[in-house]
């Protein structure tokens, strides 16, 4: 115990907790909306200057705090479980697992940095740079959520990798040669398209819905609910709407097996272009998916990146059944279809992302065509999360994809507000 407080003593954890509390702010300032380009430049420059210079005792503490400040939400999902013994357990395996990862950047670093003479100093700050650039390739039980550049999404520098290695260049020069004049390199990494008008599409109703995830799966209030989908879609149908994108999993059954409500779609389809979320059953397993009602035909696309523990248990096959049994009361895992669907609605094509997936760079893969795509259609049930800061960071992330690869995101979601966004710009 001693040699773990003088492992960890009050100097280690505050710094520790400071270089985190600077590398998730952009997150906590957009939440609250007080997100402002220079503030975001700022602290996402100062967060990285100091964590650079720092061994791994600091790196340890900054990467378990920084996993507790952009991650605790996960945890929330176990409360729908009646399992509020789990969460603060999820909540310290997650911070241990980042700052392990972290340790493990700043020891390498460390241990390579003794082996050379003092003036080459650089190279030990280079891992570390290294380590850093190399960290959105890491993802701890496939959970793909962290990108360090993700902090400058909202600032006057980019999120694409050549822009973040000329800050973290621009960085480690000034520590190595101790003057701030270096760190001017990072002008370099400017982005020039600070505003924008989205462009937003009048014909297209994005739907926002408010439903509790306990009265989601509520079957006794499944008629009501439905109900209520039909008056939104009629509404749009009278607003002279082409299209209507409903939540994830707004009919919580297995639509393809629910011949009513399908007929029901069906005839309103003939006013009006719907794609909405619900369950597939092949009569094997369950699958989460998009249906898409237009020009007389069904297509149903399913998810192809599932949610870790929340939709498919990453573990090996011995560990995934127990924890199935035990803590899901043996519920079968959700398939992952192989194939990212594309289709086409009033001549304009749109990728189908369901939640989760629409933040992995799977979803942004080349179309048939050896273009990435550039409209997308998401639909996100963020109920089990709320509330939360998970939206926000979700919202981020959208951006930073929309901004990477140039793709229209159009989001309709469950329990936060629904927004556009084009080349990372937001429009509510």
């Amino acid at each position: 115990m001693n040699k773990i407080r003088q492992y960890f003593n009050t100097f280690v954890l505050t710094r520790g907790f400071f270089i985190a509390l600077l590398s998730s702010s952009f997150i906590y300032l957009n939440h609250w909306g007080f997100s402002y380009p220079l503030l975001n430049t700022v602290l996402g420059l100062t967060a990285l200057y100091l964590l650079l210079q720092e061994d791994e005792k600091i790196w340890f503490v900054s990467g378990a705090f920084i996993g507790l400040l952009w991650f605790w939400w996960i945890a929330l999902s176990l409360k729908h479980y009646d399992m509020l013994w789990a969460i603060p357990i999820e909540i310290f395996i997650i911070s241990l697992s980042y700052g392990i990862i972290f340790w493990g950047i700043a020891w390498i670093s460390q241990k390579v940095g003794s082996y050379v003479p003092r003036k080459h100093l650089i190279i030990p700050l280079f891992l570390k740079a290294l380590g850093l650039f190399l960290l959105s390739y890491i993802h701890p039980f496939s959970f793909d959520w962290f990108k360090p550049e993700l902090m400058f999404i909202e600032s006057y520098l980019g999120i694409k990798k050549w822009q973040f290695i000329i800050i973290l260049g621009g960085i480690i020069l000034s520590i190595w040669q101790q003057r701030f004049i270096y760190l001017c390199l990072v002008v370099l990494a400017y982005d020039p398209n600070l505003s924008r008008e989205v462009e937003v599409n009048e014909k297209i109703a994005l739907i926002t819905t408010h439903t509790p995830v306990k009265d989601k799966w509520n079957k006794e209030l499944h008629s009501a609910h439905f109900k209520a989908i039909y008056k939104t879609i009629d509404k749009a149908i009278r607003e002279k709407k082409d299209l209507v994108i409903l939540p994830e999993s707004v009919f919580p059954v297995f639509l393809n097996r629910s011949e009513e409500i399908i007929n029901t779609l069906q005839e309103k389809a003939k006013h009006i272009s719907i794609i909405t979320g619900a369950l597939y059953w092949d009569g094997k397993t369950p699958r989460n998916s998009t249906y898409i009602f237009t020009n007389g035909s069904i297509l149903v696309a399913n998810k192809v990146v599932l949610v870790p523990f929340g939709e498919s248990n990453p573990l090996p096959d011995f560990l995934s059944d127990w924890v199935n049994e035990v803590f899901y009361d043996g519920a079968v895992d959700y398939q992952a279809s192989s194939e990212i669907i594309d289709y086409k609605i009033n001549g304009q094509t749109y990728r189908n992302a369901i939640c989760f997936e629409a933040t992995s760079e799977k979803l942004f893969s080349h179309t048939k065509e050896g273009e990435r795509p550039k409209n997308m259609i998401v639909l996100s049930n963020n109920g089990w999360f709320m509330p939360s800061t998970e939206p926000t960071l979700q919202k981020l992330l959208l951006q930073y994809y929309s901004k990477k690869y140039d793709t229209t995101i159009y989001h309709s979601i469950n329990m936060s507000p629904s927004y556009i966004i084009q080349d990372g710009h937001v429009a509510f």
